[in-house]
């Protein structure tokens, strides 16, 4: 990148870069952090140019701006002074938008927590880095509690900051950085965070070895003795959820220190920045434009109502579940709610989603009801748009929504087929295609769930067109998951048994006259009832399977049964399908 123009700032020369043009439109401060320089920021400046004059400078001792020898130099009150200079220039008459990214998410805490550019910034976009004095805080009062989580929690964090210590050790980080770091560091982000792809930092071996100087000015200081830092700035923390360097836990106490505050938990590492810049872009343009007068959209209202995420690593989340008005998705629209899961209930059944809604935010969470076919393609395509224009994505799809029918191949329609395919197969297709290009596109690491059923493995000629959809699940499954694991999103395949859930009251028994298909509802239904597995079993196997990320799970002894008759003795289950069992 080249330099846009220099700033003087007392002792040092500040390298300045900026994008897009500064007339009219709000302007957008981004700060770099460790071992980096401002340069960290092009992919995500670029994605705001568009809408934003955005600035980014390196801070003192990286890249273009001047490196001070003392440790004295890079103290945090004089950082603030820094960047106190950069808006003077960038924004002389108007508030700055301010981002800040690890080390230069930690120093502009100090910016918006104290009264020198209180009137200066307009918003402040906080993305792995805490205010020194908010963890100390954090960290006293869970040794001062005295509890085992308390201590475990700061024990964890610790070990996640191990590089602290090294940083204070004399001589140690400046001689790795001169001597290999620069060499290193390319193979560490690959390793951590699986980024391959990042620009060369021509400057990468001295802003590491100066760097160290922001660590030794500052922590042991602010840490042991914190002080009292609040703000009436609008914040929004963006919070990657497979931080190496931060536990989750150290946000808890922020809604104490802030007035305004929106979380977003973003399923990435810590280097935001260069993993997924153009989803920061969208992150930050999004509170940006609220700040400035857009109406909340329910994504960020979402993001406000759940300040902190704490307890159970589902809450907060958001889960859309089809055929949800009853049965299966039902119960498992419950069970995630009883883990804090916001609950999108889809059902063709308007009623019975509005029910489940109601019933799920007895349980303390947000729940929307949504009438749909899952059949119909165009239905579909419309819940996606509703989904994307309120939520962006869900972090869980549960494509539960199916039919039965029973009847031989003889005697089952060529319509009977049409409609057993649109909704058993193709409302899994269109779930599973829709809703992972949503996650896909906003950075989510979410989960689907398929369900399937235990007769994916086991023909009869009672249940053909039932069968073959659900293997034909079985199958998408494993493809799915094949296609969709490089991208994070995990895929599970649940194979539940003979479940009482009513879904013969509403199959069709092809060949049948009314007389005969009613008595033979009863009597399968009764079957059923006896047998007796309830809904909420397969429910507690999705929640196992998402919270352990398994690709599938059987529900029912005869499912186990079933499974493995038909991989060792398929000969026996071939004769088997040949049997009346009803």
């Amino acid at each position: 990148m080249e330099v846009s123009r220099w700033i003087d700032a007392s002792d040092v020369q500040l390298a300045l870069y900026e994008w897009g043009t500064a007339e009219g439109r709000p302007t957008i401060v981004l700060v770099h952090g460790y071992p980096d320089a401002a340069s960290i920021w092009q992919a995500t400046a670029e994605g705001l140019a568009r809408d934003f004059h955005v600035v980014a400078y390196d801070v003192r001792g990286a890249g273009q701006s001047t490196r001070p020898e003392a440790t004295a130099a890079y103290a945090l009150e004089t950082l603030v002074e820094d960047l106190a200079a950069v808006i003077d220039t960038v924004s002389p008459h108007c508030p700055i938008h301010l981002v800040g990214h690890d080390w230069g998410s930690i120093q502009s805490w100090e910016a918006v927590t104290t009264a020198r550019l209180a009137d200066r910034i307009a918003s402040y976009t906080s993305i792995s880095g805490p205010s020194l004095d908010h963890a100390g805080h954090w960290v006293q009062r869970r040794l001062r509690a005295g509890t085992a989580e308390g201590y475990s929690a700061v024990a964890r964090q610790l070990a996640h900051s191990w590089y602290i210590g090294l940083f204070h050790l004399p001589a140690l980080a400046p001689t790795f950085w001169k001597t290999s770091g620069e060499r290193i560091w390319p193979g560490v982000l690959a390793r951590i965070e699986g980024i391959r792809e990042a620009a060369p930092n021509p400057t990468q071996a001295a802003d590491g070895a100066y760097g160290v100087k922001l660590y030794r000015a500052n922590v042991r200081d602010r840490l042991t003795r914190p002080r009292e830092r609040r703000t009436a700035i609008p914040v929004q923390l963006v919070c990657p959820r497979h931080d190496h360097f931060m536990v989750p836990d150290i946000w808890d106490d922020l809604p104490q220190w802030t007035e305004g505050l929106w979380r977003f938990d973003v399923d990435a590492g810590h280097w935001l920045p260069l993993s997924h810049p153009l989803l920061l872009a969208h992150r930050i343009a999004t509170f940006v434009r609220h700040i400035e007068g857009a109406p909340e959209s329910p994504a960020l209202a979402r993001a406000r109502r759940h300040p902190v995420r704490q307890g159970d690593a589902l809450t907060g989340r958001l889960a859309l579940i089809t055929g949800a008005g009853s049965g299966i998705g039902r119960q498992t629209a419950l069970a995630l709610a009883q883990r804090g899961v916001d609950i999108i209930a889809a059902d063709i059944d308007t009623d019975g989603a509005e029910r489940t809604t109601e019933l799920c935010r007895m349980l303390d969470v947000e729940a929307w009801s949504r009438t749909v076919d899952v059949g119909d393609v165009d239905a579909m395509e419309a819940l996606a748009d509703w989904v994307g224009e309120h939520f962006e994505a869900p972090d869980i799809v549960v494509n539960n929504a199916g039919i039965g029918m029973a009847g031989g191949v003889l005697d089952t329609t060529a319509d009977d087929w049409e409609r057993i395919l649109r909704i058993n197969l193709g409302g899994v297709i269109h779930g599973a295609r829709l809703f992972a290009r949503q996650m896909v596109t906003h950075g989510k690491a979410g989960h689907i769930v398929n369900v399937s059923s235990g007769l994916a493995f086991f023909p009869s000629r009672q249940t053909p067109a039932y069968a073959t959809t659900k293997a034909a699940v079985h199958m998408l499954s494993d493809c799915l998951r094949a296609e969709l694991d490089a991208r994070g999103i995990h895929v599970a395949a649940i194979y539940p048994g003979v479940v009482n859930t009513g879904i013969v009251t509403r199959t069709r028994f092809a060949g049948q006259d009314a007389e005969r298909e009613a008595a033979s509802r009863s009597r399968i239904q009764k079957q059923y009832e006896r047998r007796n597995l309830k809904p909420e079993a397969v429910a507690r196997a999705i929640v196992d399977a998402i919270v352990h990320r398994r690709p599938e799970a059987m529900v029912g002894v005869e499912v186990h049964g079933i499974r493995w008759l038909s991989r060792l003795a398929p000969g026996i289950t071939r004769r088997l399908a040949r049997l009346d069992i009803g």
